[in-house]
């Protein structure tokens, strides 16, 4: 497995590549591996002849200090479980300062609205912060294909508004949420679960399943208030939000309306951890 730390060496090694107009798959990552990222690995490993896997915990998407402090990092680890899928994969793991100049700082975008609501009204600049170094790693890289997790399903619209808002030349690919047999979404965060925590999390998607089926003879207004009774009968949660949208422009949906495809989104904390998982409905 090739490793580089360094923007600079990672251009020069792909250079050969985009001579030969190879296809190449990235996949960026803050590291902390787990099934759904390699899930994301395999399929760019079947559809490109090159791939290249980030690693970077990146600083300008963080609103919480302690959060970001608390973010595993572990690389030689995460270079060992992107080993057990392929040794073939390029891994890229620089520095903050490889990444930014100076003090890091985010570049402002216009999302027309999707960083308004859910993830982005809780945590204000962090899509301005996603979108910038998933820009500067789409420049650096220059792929064919990016793959993202349909967990992260805002981020996946939000980038998709980057790349054209930029007129970036690649194909975003969207990928189905991995879930632990319990159906819990993985997660980078669950690692910070005890196994008691992990086990109890489960009921965040059984409580999603349980919202799907009702929404097909309830209200958005009926389905809303049962799933926060469920969360308010559960001390060892805090719900932050819970949300149907349409899925194209994440706006709240307040009735059903014909021809519009909706989508649950749901942030709890357990153990202090935050989750967050999102169901199409």
């Amino acid at each position: 497995m090739e490793i580089f730390n360094k923007t600079l060496e990672l251009e020069r090694f792909l250079a050969p590549f985009y001579q030969e107009k190879k296809t190449i798959g990235l996949v960026p990552t803050m590291g902390a591996l787990h099934q759904g990222h390699l899930s994301l690995m395999k399929k760019a490993l079947e559809e490109n002849e090159v791939v290249v896997v980030s690693v970077f915990v990146n600083p300008t998407q963080f609103n919480n200090a302690e959060d970001l402090e608390k973010y595993p990092r572990n690389l030689e680890r995460d270079a060992a479980t992107i080993a057990t899928l392929s040794d073939k994969i390029i891994l890229f793991a620089p520095e903050v300062s490889q990444m930014y100049e100076g003090t890091p700082t985010s570049e402002s975008y216009d999302f027309h609205g999707l960083d308004k609501v859910m993830e982005g009204s809780s945590r204000p600049g962090h899509f301005d912060g996603v979108a910038t170094i998933v820009e500067k790693l789409f420049r650096l890289v220059r792929p064919t294909r990016a793959y993202f997790g349909e967990k992260d399903y805002q981020q996946i619209l939000i980038i998709r508004s980057m790349v054209a808002q930029r007129k970036l030349n690649l194909t975003l690919v969207p990928c189905p949420i991995v879930r632990e047999a319990s159906g819990l979404a993985m997660s980078s965060r669950n690692e910070r679960l005890s196994p008691q925590g992990k086990a109890q999390a489960a009921f965040i998607y059984q409580v999603l399943t349980e919202a799907k089926e009702r929404f097909a003879s309830h209200s958005v207004e009926e389905v809303t208030a049962f799933v926060k009774e469920q969360f308010a009968e559960k001390a060892e949660f805090e719900l932050e939000y819970f949300i149907i949208a349409d899925e194209r422009t994440l706006q709240p949906a307040t009735e059903k309306e014909a021809g519009v495809a909706y989508r649950a989104f749901i942030v709890a904390y357990i153990e202090g951890v935050r989750l967050i998982d999102n169901l199409a409905f």
